[in-house]
């Protein structure tokens, strides 16, 4: 899309050109996604996984809340395919997913956090 096309020529030019812009559907999906980490204890947990594999006692007590709640919380985010399980015994274990969404997800956070939570 040239400045020529678009209804106001304020003198710049979209250089990335419209063919180069995502469709409506790509960020509808990528939207999901940071949907799924809306809520603060979600985020909180996924950040937690993304530096260790826990199972949902441990995670209720770093989180300070109920099983069920973090167990709500875990099949949200398990949903979204951002965390894996795997079952030793009757204990099952969390962590993140190995993908490179999870890995910028990851990155993206602790670098808003670093950027917004100054210490």
């Amino acid at each position: 899309m040239r400045d020529c096309c678009l209804p106001h020529n304020h003198g710049g030019v979209f250089e990335h050109g419209e063919e180069n812009m995502p469709g409506t559907e790509d960020f509808s999906t990528v939207a999901d996604v940071f949907k799924k980490l809306d809520d603060p204890s979600r985020l909180k947990i996924f950040w937690l996984l993304c530096h260790c594999e826990e199972c949902v006692i441990n995670l209720s007590s770093l989180m300070e809340m109920s099983s069920p709640a973090v167990s709500h919380h875990l099949k949200v985010l398990r949903s979204a395919g951002l965390i894996v399980s795997r079952r030793e015994g009757k204990e099952v274990y969390y962590k993140a997913a190995d993908t490179a969404v999870c890995r910028t997800l990851h990155e993206t956070i602790e670098k808003i956090m670093e950027i917004s939570c100054p210490k």
